[in-house]
Order: C-alpha cells, then structure tokens, then sequence
C-alpha cells in the first residue's frame, strides 16, 4: 500500500484541497512531509477556501492563507461558551466579518420572492451567529442595549475605545440584519427589556437631527461618515413595527428583516423574473448600463412615523425636554402609524464625484413616481401618484449614500438620508431619516427604509400589488372576509410576542388590501 506521503506533490495537494478548513492548522504536526507541503502553500489555501466558501469576485486580490485562517479562527471564538469569554474579540469579529461578507458571491438557488441568490458565506455566518451568547457578545454592545440593560453611565470625556466598540457592534447588527428586539437575545422567551422604546429615543429625537449630520444618520462632526448607531436604531424601529403587523414573515419582508445575512453584501441584489412589460427607451438603457448602482426599478418604501402631538409633546413639552444634546432622552412608548410606498425611478443623469464625494464612483440622478399603498399620512397623500427625486453617490469612506425628495404639486416637500447596508447593489436595501426638505427644526421626522423588488420601473400596479403584497387571507392569519370593507380594515395580529398587546399601537391602513393592523383599544 502506497502512504500518503509517497504520492507525487500535486496529488497530495489535490488530497488535501478537501479536507475542513480547520484541519490545515493540525495536519502539518503530523510529519514534516506534509508540513512542507501546507505550509506557505498559497494555491492549497485557494484551493481549500474555494471547496468551501465563496469566490470572492468583488476582490481581484485576495490573501488566501490569511482569509482562511481568519474563517477559522472565527469560528473558533464564537464557540466558546460564555459571552465574556468572547467580548474582547470583537475588532477581530469585526474585520473578519466585514471581509467576509465583502468576500460573498452568489450561488446558484434563489428562494422564492426574494431578490439575492444563496451565499456559502452568509450560510457559514448565519450558523456562527445563531448561538445567543455570540449575539450578546459582538451584537448588543451599543449604546441602545447598554441603555437598555441599564449599564449605560454617562461621562462629560467619553473613552474613545468604548466609542468605537459601540460604533461596530452597531455595524455588526446591521450586517446581521435581523433587529433583535430585547436587551438580551436569550430573553426573548422573558421579554425582559425591549429595545424598541430605547431606539424610538434616538430615531424621534430632533437633536439628532443637525446640519452637521446631513439631518440623516451620520456623525455629529460635519463629515459624511455614517453613524452606525443611528442606522441600528432606525433597523430596531421598523423591524419591530412589522413584527408587530405581521409582516416580517411574508415573502415580501422575511428575506430583509428576518432572515439573518440576507443579501448584506455588495452586488448581492438579482432582480427577480416579472411579468413582460414595455421596453425601455434606448436613451434610459445607456444611461441605466453606466449606473453602477441599480438604481432603475420599482422600490418598496416603508416610513414610520409618530402623531405630531406625541412628536412635538417628547421634543420640546416633555419632562427632559431641555436635556443636554449629549444625554439620550428617556425611552420613549408611544402609539406610531406605518406607511407603505411603492416606488417606481428611472436614471436621468450622470456626472462625476465632487471633492466631497467617494472619487470611485459616479454620482446618480434619478426621477420618478411614488404611489402609497394607504392614505393616512397626511392631507398630500390623497392623490394617487407623487413625484420624487435623488442622488446617490459614495461617501468619502465607501458607503453609498442616497439622498431622495418627495414632490407635491411640484413642489419638494419630504426629503431623507440614507445608507444602504451591504454597499453598492445589495439587495438589503436603504436605512435612513425622512423629514422637512427646509430642514424645519420643529419637525416632523422619523425613520425610513427601501428596497429593490423589480428591475423594472414599468410593471402594472396591480401586477407589483399581486406578486409582492399577497392577501392576509393567504397566509395563517385570518382577516377580514371579501365582503368586508377593506379600505378601512382594522383587526389586530396574533404576534408571537404575546405581551405585545400591552405595547401602545401601531396602525396601518392599505387601500384595496386586506393587512393586519394594530390599534389601541
């Protein structure tokens, strides 16, 4: 019998290309044969990545003896058992996991209704991350779970280092993508502490709202850096809504808000099949074939917001109204309203960077038509089809930002700032703060998110309704019948959460589809 050893190189490299990743860090103690043959052997790391995770396509140069060890090492930390056992890991987590998922590509299966194919690398990461310990340690570390757990202290010199830890736990929950919705993710079955009212503080607080922010979620100091803790806040806000309403689980919600890693990547986004519909002018197909973004397209827009009286009584009539800007406001539990909007945009010009800009990519301008499936924000929102217009562009750090206006009457009236978690083309979609385009400093404001659901920006309304917004009536909920009146439906959910029902309300209506909604009794 022929050993291992006394095989040609090349066929104990091929042997070798199939083994676990972890196993390459004890299989070269075994004989100095096969240490010679591991070590340093940058094609047998290739090889051993590639039989196991993504081709990482987004990266032309990629270190495959580090990228591997990394993955390894990472897997390592997260199974240790205790959470303090893993906290002092979490700038490793960080890097590793951004690179990671950086590294992400596409397989070849496609859930149903969803707009990203399967990742290798998303899948490894959604089996490390699903242990409750490994959440607690490298997820809840921001200022909003402190708050919660009440181990928040406030210092007139903040530490720098805690700082940036609270800044990448953030970034983390956002790539993670599945809010998580109490102080402790092992207390979900306790539903000790909810965080939801603690991110409220932060998404309804106009002191956050500032010129140097851009009014949107970026840092305090007049750069265009993104401040990752506002992005989590406002992920919490509308997660926990249509948590609330039910939505989280249908096709149209689940594969961005409840499925962990999904499509936080760049260029995760596939448009998926839709009904024929007429062709795009040549003109628009140039310009759509130099966007580097996707921007053409029909967009489903959800917005939140509070009654202005709740607004305006937690801003400026409150108890703690007058606090420092650097003190957080109490957690705040009151009723909130949701708002659906499909959104259908076209590209209308590209120009290059500005000095302020990501010099790496152009800037986009786009123009088109938001139609809102309910009539009850406000008294612009009795007509049926409304004008809208952007940019998007790069910031200065490589995140693609998106700045968009709503046109009543042909007048701006609503603008946001937003971020796209994932970078260029992810199919996660746009976190970010809508309020006055005059910057009113009494508000209203609140927290917003988009994204991608059809290349085409063409498509029947009632084709996009029936595809992506299916009936209550389909799913295990029971609505109201047909001969019910749906335009004002009005029924609440079973949520899983029992103790939900305590929660003050949140309404939704959907003109000519039945929805579940709450409401406060």
């Amino acid at each position: 019998m022929v050993l291992l050893t006394e095989l040609p190189p090349e066929i104990v490299q091929h042997i070798l290309g199939y083994v676990e990743p972890s196993d390459l860090g004890w299989i070269p103690r075994v004989c100095k044969i096969l240490y010679h043959v591991i070590n340093g052997n940058t094609s047998l790391f290739r090889i051993v990545y590639l039989n196991n995770f993504d081709n990482p396509v987004n990266k032309p140069v990629v270190n495959w003896v580090q990228a591997l060890k990394d993955v390894v090492r990472l897997q390592v930390v997260c199974r240790r058992d205790r959470v303090q056992d893993k906290k002092d890991e979490l700038s490793f987590v960080y890097d590793t996991v951004k690179s990671f998922l950086e590294n992400a590509a596409t397989d070849t299966e496609r859930s149903p209704l969803t707009t990203h194919l399967t990742s290798r690398n998303a899948q490894l990461l959604r089996s490390v991350f699903k242990d409750e310990t490994t959440q607690s340690a490298f997820l809840c570390r921001s200022t909003i779970f402190e708050r919660a757990r009440r181990e928040f202290v406030y210092s007139d010199n903040p530490d720098p280092s805690v700082q940036t830890d609270h800044q990448k736990s953030a970034h983390l929950h956002c790539l993670f993508g599945v809010p998580i919705l109490y102080a402790r993710p092992e207390s979900h079955q306790t539903r000790d502490r909810k965080l939801n009212p603690y991110a409220c503080s932060v998404v309804y607080d106009l002191r956050q709202y500032t010129q140097n922010t851009k009014w949107g979620p970026f840092m305090d100091d007049d750069t265009d850096r993104v401040d990752w803790e506002k992005v989590e806040a406002i992920m919490v806000v509308i997660g926990s809504n249509l948590r609330k309403l039910g939505l989280a689980k249908f096709p149209l919600c689940r594969s961005y808000w409840d499925l962990p890693f999904a499509g936080t990547w760049p260029k995760s986004y596939i448009p998926h099949p839709i009904p024929r519909v007429p062709e795009s002018p040549e003109s628009s197909k140039s310009l759509d074939l130099q966007d580097p973004y996707g921007v053409t397209g029909t967009w489903l827009r959800i917005v939140c917001f509070l009654d202005y009286t709740d607004f305006f009584t937690y801003n400026f009539a409150s108890e703690g109204s007058q606090l420092p800007r650097d003190i957080p406001r109490p957690a705040l539990e009151v009723g909130q309203a949701m708002r659906l909007i499909l959104m259908r945009v076209r590209v209308t010009s590209i120009e290059p960077p500005g000095p302020e800009d990501g010099q790496e990519l152009p800037v986009v301008h786009f123009e088109g038509i938001s139609q809102s499936l309910d009539d009850s924000f406000d008294d612009n929102a009795n007509s049926d089809l409304r004008g809208m217009r952007g940019t998007v562009r790069l910031t200065r750090e490589g995140e693609v930002r998106w700045t968009t206006f709503s046109i009543f009457n042909g007048v701006e009236r609503w603008r946001s700032e937003s971020v796209q978690i994932g970078g260029v083309k992810s199919s996660k979609g746009i976190l970010g703060n809508w309020f006055d385009k005059d910057f009113d400093p009494r508000g209203p404001a609140g927290p917003s998110a988009f994204w991608k659901i059809s290349d085409s920006a063409v498509a029947e309304y009632s084709e996009m309704l029936q595809k992506y917004l299916p009936s209550v009536h389909d799913a295990s909920h029971e609505g109201p019948s047909d001969e019910d009146e749906l335009d004002s439906s009005v029924y609440r959910s079973e949520d899983e959460d029992e103790d939900e029902e305590d929660e003050p309300g949140l309404e939704l209506e959907i003109t000519g589809i039945s929805w579940m909604t709450w409401t406060d009794d």
